[in-house]
């Protein structure tokens, strides 16, 4: 009769023991660390033992961050602990963003041009004091209350009228060593010189126009677009309301050279703009400054 020693195991619990089942992932946590264990079958149908080791930190993030990871998972990862699982998580490739341009260099452009700025000034002084010639405002001098602001006062209302009698002496003594009459000497030189500037003034008012019928809409860029391709202008006046602002539907233009008035009046006379009718003419002499 056959014993219990002579009966033999099945084949099919042989190829079980001898490749026995797979041992179970194993988790370790010690200084800092996250030591993860896995078994599995190679190529060759062999047991390969897996270790991974991550290294574990502490980070401060938003509060947006810190509320998704309280986030319940699902699908297949609804039973792992907290952290990304291997089996069913795929970590991307971390991506690092490059600007273009960034607050440092925009900061150092501004920090560069006042550094230009400051060393012009030191240069050349910007604020000049009239009683100390020094670089700061007058009302700020710390001398403006001594007799030194008090002798630059009394100096200067002195200099005045010697200054321009020599600058007048000088002018005609420039012009001629021959016999001077008496109107041309001193004083009379200097009102030579006021009329002579006076004659100016109204030669300048000869080349003068008046444009007028002029929308309420005009801007003195409107009006010096206007006249420009006619030649070189000395300055420009619009007329405009004091409270409004608005055009008052004229505008004196002054020409540097005569034939170029002429151009303008001829062209722009009946011209029409800004749904009117332009009047351009010659500017008539003021009559009233000189009475």
């Amino acid at each position: 009769m056959p014993t219990a020693d002579d009966v033999k195991s099945s084949w099919a619990d042989e190829v079980e023991l001898e490749g026995g089942a797979l041992p179970p992932p194993t988790e370790v946590r010690e200084n800092g660390f996250k030591i993860l264990t896995e078994y599995k079958y190679g190529d060759d149908n062999k047991k390969t033992k897996i270790v991974r080791t991550y290294k574990i930190e502490k980070r401060i993030v938003s509060k947006s961050i810190a509320l998704r990871k309280t986030w319940a998972k699902f699908g297949e990862s609804a039973d792992d602990k907290p952290g990304p699982n291997p089996a069913t998580t795929i970590g991307g490739e971390d991506v690092y963003m490059q600007y273009v341009t960034s607050k440092e260099e925009d900061n150092k452009v501004e920090e560069d041009g006042l550094d230009k700025l400051k060393l012009v000034a030191a240069d050349k002084a910007v604020v000049k004091c009239r009683t100390c010639n020094g670089d700061h405002w007058t009302s700020k001098c710390p001398w403006k209350d001594t007799a030194l602001a008090s002798a630059k006062t009394v100096d200067g209302e002195k200099k005045t009228p010697q200054i321009q009698a020599q600058a007048g002496d000088s002018t005609i003594k420039s012009m001629t060593n021959k016999y001077l009459p008496p109107n041309m000497r001193g004083d009379g030189a200097a009102k030579r010189i006021d009329n002579a500037g006076m004659s100016g003034a109204r030669r300048d008012d000869a080349i003068a126009i008046r444009v007028s019928n002029l929308s309420d809409s005009t801007t003195d860029a409107d009006l010096e677009e206007l006249v420009k391709p006619f030649g070189p202008v000395n300055k420009l006046y619009l007329a405009k309301e004091k409270q409004t602002g608005q055009c008052r539907g004229f505008g004196y233009v002054h020409f540097k050279f005569r034939n170029d008035a002429v151009k303008a009046i001829a062209t722009l006379n009946g011209h029409g703009y800004d749904h009117l009718i332009l009047n351009v003419d010659w500017s008539k002499p003021n009559t009233h400054s000189n009475q």
